[in-house]
């Protein structure tokens, strides 16, 4: 199991529950990765999607303590233990997708982390993701040179956990 985000320089992932950024190669790459595979995310972030609709060619998991909670086109775990009992946690094809909470509670059991690092701070972000450089268990394995795009620099890391 992998997780996949974009992040600014101070780990911000999020406010006012929508993405900080929408970068055209950012979502390819995320749109390349995750495609026939599953993504498992909490309710908030299938909300936040276009349309409020699961991702196309993809398992879609949502993590929610709403016993009421029925959504078309995913299926419904109501922690993060019963998401994990539904898929092989080994396999290189689930990723976890956000938000916050999710990835929090997650992180520990992913193998990689596929982020995209931007060059940019965002006033009044309220979601954040783990500094994975101040964690001893995860290391840097791959990074991009860095692309610009819209006038906004960023690059594409991958962080390999050493726990797992």
């Amino acid at each position: 199991m992998n997780a996949i985000l974009s992040a600014a320089q101070d780990w911000a992932i999020g406010k006012d529950n929508q993405l900080l950024f929408h970068l055209k190669e950012d979502m390819r790459r995320f749109r390349v990765l995750t495609t026939g595979g599953t993504v498992i995310m909490g309710r908030r972030t299938l909300e936040s999607l276009p349309c409020g609709k699961p991702l196309p060619n993809r398992r879609n998991i949502v993590v929610t303590h709403d016993l009421q909670f029925t959504w078309e086109g995913v299926e419904i775990a109501h922690c993060v233990d019963a998401a994990l009992s539904m898929v092989d946690a080994a396999a290189d094809d689930v990723w976890v997708i956000g938000g916050g909470s999710i990835y929090a509670s997650m992180l520990s059991r992913c193998k990689k982390v596929f982020l995209t690092r931007v060059d940019a701070v965002v006033e009044g972000a309220d979601t954040f993701f783990p500094n994975l450089d101040k964690l001893s268990c995860w290391k840097i394995a791959t990074q991009s040179e860095p692309i610009v795009e819209d006038g906004v620099s960023y690059r594409f890391l991958e962080y390999h956990n050493r726990n797992l």
